[in-house]
């Protein structure tokens, strides 16, 4: 082989490796966080604006992907629930600590709350793939 051509090989299987990494670092598993609160009758209107004209927008500053939202009955309550992708778990901590202290959420927060709270939070779950999930693999980040 001449050298020329060992210069290509070597190019050609360094350019794969590092194409190969980089697919690793874009490629890698994600976790979801599935969270449901109680809304109530008399301050459901309140709390949808709320959450979708505020929280949403202030959620998005700190790299939340709201992947889908629901409303639902259960047990004679009205349940809203949101499904949340992370690309891990320090990410979503990290993203919660700082919309938790964003000044301005605390302070829609503090307009919007009337006498009666808007939502009680139900349940927090972080859930993680299983081995055999179909969707092991995340999209590439876009």
């Amino acid at each position: 082989m001449n050298r020329t051509i060992r210069i290509l090989a070597l190019t050609f299987a360094l350019a794969a490796g590092t194409a190969l990494a980089v697919d690793a670092q874009t490629h890698k598993e994600t976790v979801q966080q599935l969270r449901i609160y109680q809304i109530y009758d008399d301050t459901k209107p309140a709390f949808h604006d709320r959450f979708r004209d505020h929280a949403m927008r202030i959620m998005a500053r700190y790299g939340f992907r709201i992947v889908a939202t629901w409303e639902t009955q259960n047990d004679g309550r009205i349940e809203f629930a949101y499904l949340l992708d992370w690309p891990d778990e320090a990410t979503m901590k990290a993203a919660w600590d700082g919309f938790m202290a964003d000044e301005e959420w605390k302070d829609i927060k503090r307009r919007t709350r009337g006498d009666k709270p808007l939502v009680q939070v139900l349940s927090d779950r972080t859930l993680r793939p299983t081995a055999y999930s179909p969707r092991r693999i995340a999209e590439p980040s876009r």
